[in-house]
């Protein structure tokens, strides 16, 4: 199966329109057509019902469309590491550190003051991003490096090494009836508060069913907090953000929460290695 074959029935079955797909992928329709009957003579499989006026996928359709966009996603995150580690070899390019917008400042910061005092140092691009796209960042080779943090982030299939661990704080707007309590229950954070937790995105971008109000980022998060429309529990690392009308409680229950940076195990690369090694001095 060639790559260009998947890319057409990928087009295809997204778009369930032979004229739209074709307009997509920038090919005529009548070619595209005899592609994709190709493949599925090649495959002994009806991947698309067709009929006057719609195109469904059947069962092996819905198979290959899952399977041929994470083939696709390989195929293209091979191609940018490939580049990126012939760029690195010749020098022309520096290292891409993934990492959650408005989480681990201070850790960040001195990484990369240790980083940039070794002899070795290359240039780092800090590249910020949504909850939980770091990983993906890291995975598809847009990133080198990426700090994530548990339980929260996934580490399959990455190499890790913890640099600190951290408990976790209820953040409330300051004058809230809880503001002055000295720690808080996680099982009674929302029954406490009376305000609804902010829902995040789903991988899809998407948000969860749900009274609170959707957030994107954690200075969105910390305003809306500040407006008393909601309230969080962040890792204690989060106090540095705080303005005078937010208040930190501890939630000693809640799960700790450890950062660790991140890089894939194939990796050769001397410019991670050596902000492996930074870190993990820190």
């Amino acid at each position: 199966m060639e790559t260009r074959e998947l890319r057409y029935f990928v087009a295809v079955a997204e778009e369930l329109h032979f004229g739209r797909a074709a307009q997509r992928l920038g090919i005529a329709q009548p070619p595209l057509s005899r592609a994709i009957s190709r493949l599925e003579r090649r495959l002994g499989a009806t991947l698309l019902e067709r009929s006057s006026r719609a195109v469904a996928l059947t069962e092996a359709g819905s198979v290959l469309l899952r399977e041929g966009r994470a083939a696709l996603d390989a195929v293209e995150a091979a191609d940018r590491r490939t580049r990126r580690a012939a760029r690195a070899a010749t020098g022309q390019s520096g290292v891409v550190l993934a990492t959650k917008a408005g989480a681990s400042g201070e850790l960040l910061a001195k990484l990369l003051d240790a980083y940039a005092a070794r002899p070795d140092a290359v240039a780092v691009d800090v590249l910020l991003c949504g909850p939980g796209q770091q990983g993906t960042l890291l995975r598809d080779g847009r990133a080198d490096v990426a700090l994530l943090h548990t339980p929260f982030d996934s580490m399959a299939g990455l190499d890790t090494e913890e640099l600190e661990t951290m408990g976790q704080v209820l953040v409330l707007p300051a004058g809230h009836p809880l503001s002055g309590a000295t720690s808080a229950r996680s099982a009674d954070v929302g029954t406490l508060a009376g305000l609804p937790m902010p829902r995040w995105p789903l991988p899809d971008g998407t948000y969860p069913e749900g009274p609170g109000p959707e957030v994107r980022d954690h200075t969105q998060l910390l305003q809306l907090i500040s407006l008393g429309r909601t309230v969080a529990v962040l890792p204690e690392s989060c106090r540095a953000h705080l303005s005078s009308d937010l208040v930190a409680v501890p939630v000693p229950d809640a799960p700790q929460v450890t950062t660790v940076i991140a890089w894939q195990p194939h990796s050769r690369s001397r410019a991670v290695a050596g902000l492996v090694e930074a870190a993990t001095r820190l």
